[in-house]
């Protein structure tokens, strides 16, 4: 049996008390009202009042109704700051908790024989769906209640004059929106729970309806899932760019899910065989875990080089606009994604003795992970904060308490049953799997 380290669970709560303090610092130091924000913007445009000294009055005047405007747009935007730097974080690590469950899925479904001797580290990860689902849910309540401008379409103001969200709204409106995510958050987690309780009956003797009855939730719950998650990308990422759409879209969020999934996968595997754990997991575990993490990133870049190259040729002017403020505004995010997601992994990964080498595939993980973050960071931020973005305490300390709760929950959970599935019916090729 597995046993959490009083030293990694001192190390997860330290990181969500240091996230906790940043994050209630970054709300107290948001700016409260417009005014406030107008004071920053008359500071810095003292800087340069001597150049102005000769302009008409006139043209001040259109001058200071543009930076009346212009300075509730800002106040939006830096109001939404510490709400979109938790969000990204908040929605990307319960993905990646989604993306290993639909993976116990597929090797459920497809009668996997490689990875019974894995399937503990993924039902541990899996169970970050309850705490990260309910933080999904909490978030999204609190945007439906105009504590932030995240999701305009939310805004009535914005609705009565905008005519393209207001075609929009038999879908996008909020009690519609709340059912359906309560809908895929509680589908999944239900999913999850009734198969990880047949996996633990396992445990007792070797029963075959189990394991039928785990071949058929799967089938079941990856009919579910890929309607769900297509519609999911849209609600809690798409609709922040409420004007845009892209048919693509689900598809490409999946591709991250599956990726960073099956690398978090990797990664937890490799630190429990590095502390002599998990005694049946050797060097072909490993090396087929990196050929999927390889797989999964070319999959991406495939489909993130479908969206960007249908729009480009398109050149239609509400699909552009999204590129456009991207490429304006993040394009050394937006191109680094293209560097961490597929050209690095796929270097670093190709060679087929790289991975089987634990350093190594951890390494290309580490950026997959930062990469994919960055990737849900450009997708949600301009949406959100337009041009004013930048990477500090409300960004960083977000992502150390959700990482801090994530690890956790996740290491608790892998204490509580056997790492290894005592009874599986494929357990002992599993056992001996050499490739």
């Amino acid at each position: 049996m597995y046993t959490m380290s009083s030293k990694l669970k001192s190390f997860s709560l330290i990181l969500i008390a240091l996230g906790a303090i940043g994050l209630i610092y970054s709300f107290i130091a948001a700016p409260s009202s417009i005014e406030e924000v107008q004071d920053m913007l008359h500071s810095s445009h003292e800087l340069h009042a001597g150049d102005h000294a000769s302009v008409e009055s006139t043209v001040a005047l259109d001058e200071a109704a543009h930076e009346d405007n212009h300075a509730e747009h800002l106040f939006h935007q830096l109001q939404n700051k510490p709400w979109a730097a938790l969000y990204v974080p908040v929605i990307f690590i319960f993905l990646i908790s989604v993306g290993v469950f639909v993976f116990y899925a597929l090797q459920n479904a497809s009668q996997a024989g490689w990875s019974p001797v894995l399937f503990r580290v993924m039902e541990g990860i899996s169970s970050y769906m309850v705490p990260g689902g309910i933080l999904v849910y909490v978030l999204l309540v609190l945007s439906s209640l105009h504590l932030n401008h995240m999701f305009v379409w939310m805004d009535p103001e914005v609705v009565a004059h905008d005519e393209i969200i207001q075609n929009k709204t038999g879908y996008l409106n909020t009690p519609f929106f709340l059912l359906r995510a309560a809908l895929y958050i509680g589908g999944w987690i239900l999913f999850s729970k009734l198969m990880i309780k047949n996996s633990r009956k396992m445990d007792e003797g070797f029963d075959l309806r189990l394991h039928k009855r785990n071949f058929k939730l799967s089938a079941g719950f990856l009919v579910f899932f890929i309607v769900t998650e297509s519609m999911m990308s849209w609600d809690w990422i798409m609709s922040i760019d409420t004007h845009w759409f892209s048919t693509l879209f689900g598809w490409f969020v999946l591709a991250s899910i599956l990726v960073t999934g099956v690398t978090t996968i990797a990664l937890v595997t490799i630190y429990l065989k590095g502390k002599g754990y998990l005694e049946y997991v050797n060097d072909s575990h490993i090396h087929d875990l990196a050929k999927f993490m390889m797989g999964f990133s070319i999959f991406w870049a495939y489909l993130w080089f479908s969206q960007f190259v249908l729009i480009w040729y398109a050149n239609i002017p509400e699909e552009v606009t999204y590129y456009a403020s991207r490429f304006q505004d993040y394009p050394l995010l937006l191109f680094g994604t293209l560097i961490l997601n597929w050209v690095l992994p796929m270097l670093i990964l190709i060679n087929t003795d790289f991975k089987r080498i634990n350093w190594i595939v951890t390494f290309a993980g580490i950026i997959i992970l930062i990469g994919h973050y960055i990737n849900f960071y450009v997708m949600i931020m301009p949406g959100t904060v337009g041009d004013a973005w930048f990477i500090g305490i409300p960004e960083v300390s977000a992502l150390l308490l959700v990482i801090g709760l994530f690890i956790y929950t996740v290491f608790n959970a892998l204490s509580k049953a056997p790492l290894t599935v005592k009874n599986g019916a494929y357990l002992e090729e599993s056992k001996h799997f050499h490739y």
